[in-house]
């Protein structure tokens, strides 16, 4: 503006000292010239910014007079007013970004619990299409009567356990939902379906302990209470001598009980490592001395063995783990039946020990369940032969830290095939060094 009246100032002195020199016809003339041609820049520079207008991300144009001192702050306005809502984009697209890496899921909902946004981790959670559910009522989205008692309330102190099955697959969520903002809500899912089953798993774990050692208890308790009411010259040396070796046999199914389950324990908890050259033979030689001795010349052993094979590996997990296998098909083999002990190559480069058995057999729905703590085919023989219900759990352990796998087949009245498969990677080689013989500590087999 300053710029203009200074033109129009110096237009008007030009046309009077014009003026006074040749005449006011002349001034006035020059005067209305100099007018004129402001008028036309002006209309000029007006174009120019109007053009600017329709790009104006771009720089004012330059040298447009009086304009200048006005486009010059507007520009610089609109381009930090450009770079603040750069920044603002990054900054919701870097929260976007940490909102889907969160392991549980979220999601935001309208004062009318409409789904606004959720999550990939919601969404897989609760089976949402973000496009298709927007705007929808998540009571509506999920069905569920404890959800809907849930979500009508005023105040959330704790979360929901919500058991849901979608697509044949079962699944257990904490949904927790909290007000945010000006009536809107949040709600955070986690899927707990893998806790809940750990924790039941505890759970049967204590029970089945308890109830393990219930029964030896049972009977040392009986026992101890009976010689002790009774006179001393109620019991003659031999019914003495009888309720001992009971007592004591008891007591062993109690030890046997602890040693599985501290063997147990440890291959839970320690790391694993790798290990040096194992002679397997060796093991399964004393483990063969321990399955005839429970045998006690009722079956028939045959045994196939290569001398030559090795593998790395823990010389005390593996002897557990071959006990385990052998004296399992002891038990479960009647007497008069024959059992078959193999160590050998496999065709991939790996190799195998197999404990085959002309046993009862296993039902096909009971195989699965094998290696559960505590699961048993038949208790009652089991139980009788000393077996605490944890040697092929043991087994299964001691091949998954070697890299191997446990198989089991049977067919019932036929018999069944135990194997522990362990990879080529496992294989030694003859310049891999010498081998351990012997398990650094005896093995309880289970």
């Amino acid at each position: 503006m300053s710029k203009t009246l200074v033109s129009i100032a110096l237009w008007a002195l030009g046309g009077w000292l014009l003026g006074t020199w040749l005449g006011p016809a002349t001034g006035w003339a020059v005067f209305a010239l100099g007018l004129l041609l402001m008028v036309l820049i002006s209309g000029l520079q007006l174009s120019r910014i109007a053009r600017w207008v329709r790009a104006i991300d771009e720089p004012p144009p330059p040298s447009v007079g009086p304009w200048d001192e006005i486009l010059a702050p507007i520009y610089r306005k609109l381009k930090q007013n450009r770079l603040d809502l750069q920044d603002r984009a990054r900054n919701f697209h870097r929260a976007l970004l940490a909102a889907e890496a969160l392991p549980d899921g979220a999601l935001t909902l309208a004062p009318d619990k409409s789904l606004q946004w959720c999550n990939q981790t919601a969404a897989d959670h609760l089976g949402l299409d973000l496009d298709r559910d927007r705007g929808h009522s998540i009571l509506n989205i999920v069905r569920a009567p404890e959800f809907a008692r849930y979500a009508d309330q005023d105040a959330w102190d704790r979360p929901l356990i919500l058991h849901l099955e979608r697509g044949g697959l079962a699944r257990t969520l904490s949904l927790h939902l909290a007000p945010y903002g000006v009536g809107q809500f949040l709600m955070v899912t986690r899927d707990i379906t893998q806790i809940e089953r750990l924790e039941n798993t505890r759970k049967d774990f204590v029970a089945n302990v308890s109830h393990e050692m219930r029964t030896p208890l049972t009977v040392l308790s009986g026992f101890v209470e009976t010689l002790q009411d009774l006179p001393g010259d109620a019991l003659t040396d031999e019914q003495r001598r009888h309720y001992l070796d009971l007592m004591a046999q008891q007591a062993r199914n109690m030890q046997a009980l602890v040693a599985d389950l501290l063997t147990l324990s440890s291959l839970e908890s320690t790391p694993n490592r790798e290990g040096g050259p194992v002679l397997v033979t060796a093991l399964v030689r004393t483990a063969l001395a321990q399955a005839q001795a429970l045998s006690g010349g009722q079956h028939t052993f045959d045994v196939r063995l290569d001398e030559t094979l090795r593998i790395r590996g823990q010389d005390t997990e593996l002897a557990s783990a071959v006990g385990n296998l052998l004296t399992n098909a002891v038990r479960y083999t009647p007497a008069g039946g024959s059992i078959t002990i193999l160590w050998e190559s496999t065709p991939d480069g790996g190799a195998a020990y197999r404990v085959k058995d002309t046993g009862i057999g296993i039902d096909p729905a009971d195989i699965p369940r094998l290696t559960e703590r505590f699961f048993r085919v038949d208790r009652g023989r089991s139980r009788a032969t000393g077996g605490t219900g944890l040697g092929l759990a043991i087994a299964k352990h001691v091949a998954m830290r070697h890299e191997a796998a446990l198989d089991i087949r049977s067919t019932p009245g036929k018999g069944s095939v135990f194997s522990i498969l362990f990879p080529a990677s496992r294989v030694c080689q003859p310049a891999d060094g010498p081998a351990s013989a012997q398990p650094s500590s005896p093995a309880q087999a289970a």
